[in-house]
């Protein structure tokens, strides 16, 4: 597991630190508050106390939807094949599976195409050159 300059780690923990139960140290309270957080936006927890339920939800909505942008632009044919029913099978997808750190969104991309084959919802790839598909995600190629 990689880590910040401060030694923290860049993936969402199990819990609080290791041997550090004591809910009296200030930073095993933040290390809980902050995996309650993390927690609430990347895995469907409930907020935190202190926190807005439904502006967590909506930032929860956001990082999901940017995170299925990032694929989609690494595997634009899956999103153009699947149409409006993209963002629900990804979200699908992403639901049980949190970003890995330092995978990037090709990696998440290949394991969506690789998710919608093992369910049998691979769809065909379209049929337009793939001239013409560039030009709609890179206006002037082509």
């Amino acid at each position: 597991m990689s880590t910040d300059p401060g030694g923290i780690p860049r993936t969402a923990p199990a819990g609080p630190p290791r041997g550090a139960r004591d809910l009296a140290d200030p930073r095993v309270r933040l290390a809980a508050a902050q995996h309650a957080l993390l927690a609430a936006l990347v895995e469907e927890a409930e907020a935190p106390a202190g926190f807005d339920g439904e502006r967590v939800r909506v930032q929860a909505r956001a990082l999901l939807a940017k995170r299925a942008g990032v694929a989609a632009a690494h595997h634009a044919w899956l999103a153009e094949a699947l149409g409006q029913e993209y963002l629900a099978a990804f979200t699908r997808y992403a639901r049980d599976r949190p970003l890995v750190a330092g995978s990037g969104g090709h990696a998440d991309a290949l394991a969506f195409e690789e998710f919608l084959r093992r369910r049998g919802e691979l769809p065909k790839p379209p049929r337009r050159p793939f001239a013409a598909r560039l030009r709609c995600w890179c206006p002037g190629a082509g």
